[in-house]
């Protein structure tokens, strides 16, 4: 069974000249293992997922795979504004060796409650993965709420978790209240990690930890020990670059921190654009700052 816990990184897509750069792929995905990080996301938001083909989509997922080889978990994100569409994207993926999935509400159509009832049901049925929500508001432009949540977890055992990005801790408490000890619910928000904790949640799906995995990492693996004052350390060590990551719409930013790594060019697909000038000089300044670029 997934163990949703720690630092999960929500990686980024390299692209080269217009084309998926599996080589760079490979080294990031070896990077965030390297520095413990709990698990991978590939294909979400910050992956450029709604710009991938289906085939660089499932071929991606292929390769972090092959790359993770067992060592984390990978939970891809999977996801239209489609019911149909997505469960049968959720079968195509169970069929690559991946660990569980991340399911977005679906966005752009604004179904009720009662729709994403519906929706989340079938994707269930489409699978025995385990599944993780993804309640992103400021994306898809409708809140899912905690009795639509709890609903599904009384429904379906296999939905194991919720990354929660609503911004609001009310809500992450109303989940976790109601939720058996078995539900999860993740940060999804890098600036709310140790906010989301101290109500209950088990850790992140990170932005940030595609350029300070090791940092990330150990800020929830100490909150989980009980080492408040450690873990909120690094929050604030963290939290100028959190910020500066952010600047921009995810992941313009951050494809452009990963750049200044070595990792990949920073190179986004349409209708996304490169970081403007602007944004560059104060985001390498809070990279130095936190220690993670000389």
């Amino acid at each position: 069974m997934l163990e949703l816990k720690g630092c999960f990184t929500a990686i980024v897509t390299p692209f080269r000249n217009g084309k998926v750069d599996f080589d760079a792929l490979k080294k990031i995905v070896r990077f965030q293992v390297e520095n413990g990080v709990s698990g991978l996301v590939p294909c979400g938001s910050t992956g450029e997922a709604a710009t991938l083909s289906p085939e660089e989509y499932l071929e991606v997922i292929k390769c972090v795979v092959s790359v993770a080889k067992g060592k984390v978990p990978v939970v891809p994100g999977v996801g239209t504004n489609a019911t149909a569409k997505s469960a049968e994207l959720v079968k195509k993926v169970s069929a690559l060796g991946v660990d569980g999935l991340l399911a977005i509400v679906p966005y752009y159509n604004k179904p009720t409650q009662e729709g994403m009832t519906a929706h989340f049901s079938e994707l269930a049925k489409a699978t025995r993965l385990p599944i993780v929500l993804y309640n992103i508001p400021g994306r898809t432009g409708v809140n899912m709420l905690p009795a639509t949540v709890l609903g599904l977890r009384n429904k379906f055992s296999h939905i194991v978790g919720i990354k929660e990005a609503s911004g609001n801790l009310d809500q992450v408490s109303e989940i976790i209240n109601g939720a058996d000890e078995n539900f999860a619910v993740m940060s999804g928000d890098d600036s709310l990690t140790l906010s989301m904790m101290a109500v209950g949640a088990r850790g992140v799906i990170s932005v940030a930890s595609n350029v300070a995995p090791a940092e990330t990492a150990q800020l929830c693996e100490l909150f989980l020990k009980g080492e408040v004052v450690g873990a909120a350390a690094i929050h604030h060590n963290l939290f100028p670059l959190v910020k500066a990551l952010f600047l921009e719409t995810n992941p313009i930013p951050v494809k452009y921190a990963v750049s200044l790594l070595g990792f990949c060019r920073p190179e986004l697909r349409l209708p996304l654009t490169p970081l403007s000038e602007a944004r560059r000089a104060p985001l390498k300044a809070a990279m130095i700052k936190a220690g993670i670029l000389d």
